[in-house]
C-alpha cells in the first residue's frame, strides 16, 4: 500500500507525479529544485542559495512524513555544471551528520527542469 506525501510547504509538482511517496515505511522523495513556496519564485542567486533551498524543500517533504535527514539512505543529485560540485557538496554536507549521512552519487547532466542548477532526490526509511 502506498501514501501520497504532499506539503504546501515544498513546491507542487509539475507534471504526473507526486512530491513523495511512502510505502512500507520507505519514502520515496521526488526531485526537488530551488523553488522557494513561499514567494513562488526561483532561487538562483547563487550555487549555495539555490542548494539551500532545495534541501529546504527536502526537509519540509521529510516533516510531512514525519521523518528527518537521519532517516535518508539514499541520495541523487543532478547538477548542470561539476566545477559547482564544492560549493553543492558544502551546503548538502550542513544538513547531514558524518555518523548517518546517506549513500549518494552526483551527476552532472545537460539540463534541468526550468534551467535550475541542481536538483535532488531522496530515498528515507523510518
Amino acid at each position: 500500500m502506498k501514501k501520497i506525501i504532499q506539503t504546501q510547504h515544498a513546491p507542487a509538482p509539475i507534471g504526473p507525479y507526486n512530491q513523495a511517496v511512502l510505502t512500507n515505511n520507505m519514502l520515496f522523495i521526488s526531485g526537488q529544485i530551488a523553488f522557494n513556496p513561499a514567494t513562488g519564485e526561483l532561487i538562483l542567486s547563487d550555487i549555495g542559495a539555490e542548494t539551500d533551498q532545495v534541501m529546504k524543500n527536502l526537509k519540509a517533504i521529510l516533516s510531512e512524513a514525519g521523518m528527518a535527514f537521519e532517516n535518508v539512505v539514499k541520495t541523487t543529485i543532478f547538477i548542470s555544471d561539476m566545477n559547482d560540485f564544492a560549493a553543492i557538496n558544502k551546503v548538502y554536507g550542513s544538513y547531514f551528520e558524518d555518523a548517518t549521512a546517506p549513500a549518494r552519487e552526483t551527476v552532472q547532466v545537460a539540463c534541468l527542469p526550468k534551467n535550475v542548477n541542481v536538483e535532488i532526490s531522496m530515498i528515507a526509511v523510518k
